[in-house]
């Protein structure tokens, strides 16, 4: 691909508005300082944004490229920097967290609270052997024990790798087995969509035989039952009968802060590390200044669970880091009733509210008739994540949610990029529905074409990070080589980070995204790997071979289709579809569960034994199928199209 067809133009344009301008917190000095001397200007923003026990003196080493060091001589605990700091500054009655569970039940937890139940939880760890560089995997639902377990981990000076509460056993012990974690902490269940979903009973898959977990710490939530063996412990009998003094220890800034397991085109998820000094430089700066963050009266909702990076980076350590007071729900937006997340935002006066662009989608197809009934008129500012929103969507948020005048944030940025990267500041960019915008102060971003050269204007290409930023990841866990091959090779001769995704610059030069290049897919904004799918599918007994693509979806940007061949001695299994999107659930979680699933005869397949995925993309997204000359056999393509059109599609 040397270019992308830049077909659409975006006309309408909104402004801010002269008093949010004149109040807003990011002011147009900020892109002059970032332009004169960037390397400056992250200097600046992280000795005035944390608190540093040792000053840094040197801002970035980059000499061992493409592993960064940023102000590696200066120490500092994160865990300090989002809990301590506020309280000795006599901020500790502010709330840090309006809690709500799915049932209902409530909890508002203060930033003195939450420091102390961090302190405990510190030294309840540690009196399970927790310590420096450990690792410590978290399962858990979206419950006030969940930030306090990654704060606690941190605390140490240890790692935590949090893991989304839909993954399967296998998902799991994966992940524990490559971080080699020596305890997980869950809890015996938590509530979604009106019932209790058992997560202790995973974990206990996920432990069983071989492995490097010694000890299990279990949340009492869902009241379920659970098995007890040798290696469990409760937390409230650990953390609660535990000192609520604990000082904390400064730490090198590049020392590890978590690893995050995401999909990877191998199968095999990637270990994305990431460290302390940059990392929570970048999220405090970004929280601040592309939300427009006024501590003191705002009342911030980020809708993403802990186990995502959205999660980690805008519900945890970016508001802990600025002092700010956050919303936090367990469940679904649709339980008990469709009009949950409005009803919150109506209960507790939130000001800014940031959630991704499949849920925006869900609630189009629903109707404005249910956030009508709300009063929304606390919103100021509105944000968006995960996957690029179309101007539709995008003119109904500002619409329907923000009352018609409230500016939307749309936002590009990675697990691998740890923070924001490009993102209007809404105080000062005339927004655009449906573009990105512009790099963030202080980032650095191109588009350019397979030979790295920079397209222009009306042209579409890859993006592109040209100069190193303070959370960038800094490596793979346990595997450097593939950390250099997947993010720096394509462009190792300009010392490029490739992201993977397509963008255009527009005729005004404003930045949209493309989605992905590669075969990642992006479901309801969680990368899923084609070849992850793939090899669940082969899994089953019944399956010979198997082809995963992602097709456009109106609702979560896009869905898994598969097709699959079966073995000579199943090809009459009951209800196979049903079964094998089960069976995928089942492996690897619901959200990989396939929207559609046919059984085919053959595979589309070059004379070598490639698979042509982009053929079968073709037909599940009803374009004109592609050029065929290259396989081995050019019927299989007509006899597949044939079956897709004539097969009833999935809706669930």
């Amino acid at each position: 691909m040397t270019s992308i067809d830049n077909l659409l133009h975006e006309k309408r344009r909104f402004p801010p508005t002269p008093e949010f301008a004149a109040a807003a917190i990011a002011q147009p000095d900020l892109y002059e300082a970032a332009a004169s001397d960037r390397l400056a200007f992250w200097a600046d923003q992280s000795r005035t944004l944390l608190h540093w026990h040792e000053p840094f003196t040197e801002t970035l080493d980059w000499s061992n490229a493409p592993v960064a060091r940023w102000f590696g001589d200066g120490k500092l605990n994160v865990a300090y920097n989002c809990l301590d700091r506020h309280v000795l500054a006599g901020r500790g009655d502010r709330v840090a967290y309006h809690w709500e569970g799915e049932p209902g039940d409530t909890r508002t937890v203060s930033y003195a609270e939450l420091t102390t139940e961090v302190k405990k939880a510190a030294n309840a760890l540690a009196a399970l052997g927790v310590g420096h560089g450990d690792r410590v995997a978290i399962y858990l639902p979206n419950i006030p024990e969940a930030v306090v377990a990654m704060l606690a981990v941190v605390r140490l000076g240890a790692i935590h790798s949090v893991v989304f509460g839909g993954f399967s056993a296998e998902s799991l012990r994966a992940r524990i087995d490559d971080a080699q974690a020596k305890l997980v902490i869950t809890a015996d269940g938590g509530w979604r969509k009106g019932k209790v979903f058992p997560l202790k009973d995973t974990v206990d898959a996920a432990v069983a035989g071989d492995s490097p977990v010694e000890h299990v710490l279990v949340v009492r939530r869902g009241e379920n039952d659970v098995t007890w063996g040798e290696k469990d412990v409760w937390w409230h009998d650990a953390v609660g009968g535990a000192s609520d003094e604990h000082e904390a220890e400064a730490f090198e800034s590049e020392n590890p802060l978590f690893i995050l397991y995401t999909s990877g085109t191998t199968g095999k998820p990637k270990g994305i590390l990431h460290t302390s000094g940059g990392y929570l430089t970048q999220v405090a700066f970004t929280h601040k200044n592309v939300f427009d963050l006024h501590p003191e009266t705002d009342v911030f909702w980020c809708t993403a669970d802990v186990g995502w990076v959205t999660g980690h980076s805008y519900a945890v350590y970016g508001p802990l880091a600025n002092g700010a007071t956050s919303v936090m729900y367990e469940g679904t937006p649709d339980t008990p009733h469709p009009g949950r997340w409005w009803e919150l935002i109506e209960k507790y006066q939130v000001s800014i509210f940031y959630t991704a662009p499949t849920a925006i989608r869900s609630f189009m197809k629903l109707g404005r008739a249910i956030p009508d009934r709300f009063d929304l008129s606390s919103l100021r500012v509105l944000g968006s994540v995960g996957e690029p929103i179309n101007p539709e969507a995008w003119i109904w948020y500002r619409e329907a949610i923000g009352g018609g005048n409230t500016p939307i944030v749309d936002t590009w940025w990675q697990t691998e990029t740890g923070g924001i990267m490009v993102a209007a500041l809404p105080g000062i960019t005339t927004l655009k529905p449906g573009s990105a915008q512009d790099p963030v102060p202080g980032i650095s971003i191109d588009i350019v074409s397979d030979e790295g050269v920079s397209v222009g204007r009306d042209e579409g290409g890859l993006l592109v990070v040209t100069e190193p930023w303070p959370s960038m990841l800094r490596g793979i866990w346990g595997d450097m080589d593939r950390f250099r091959e997947t993010y720096w090779a394509k462009f190792a001769e300009q010392g490029y980070y490739f992201a993977g995704d397509g963008a255009r610059y527009d005729r005004d030069g404003d930045l949209w995204l493309m989605g992905r290049v590669d075969d990642v897919m992006n479901v309801s904004g969680h990368r899923l790997s084609t070849a992850e799918i793939e090899s669940a599918l082969v899994g089953h007994p019944a399956v010979a071979e198997a082809a995963v693509v992602g097709a456009h979806d109106d609702t979560t940007g896009q869905a898994v289709v598969a097709f699959v061949i079966l073995r000579a001695e199943s090809v009459d299994l009951e209800d196979a579809a049903t079964a094998l999107r089960g069976h995928v659930a089942s492996a690897i979680g619901a959200i990989a569960r396939p929207r559609e699933l046919y059984v085919v005869a053959e595979l589309p397949k070059t004379r070598s034994g490639k698979i042509m995925r982009r053929l079968l993309q073709d037909v599940a997204e009803g374009r004109d199928i592609g050029d065929t000359t290259t396989l081995a056999d050019t019927s299989v393509m007509s006899i597949i199209a044939d079956k897709y059109a004539a097969s009833p599609k999935s809706d669930d």
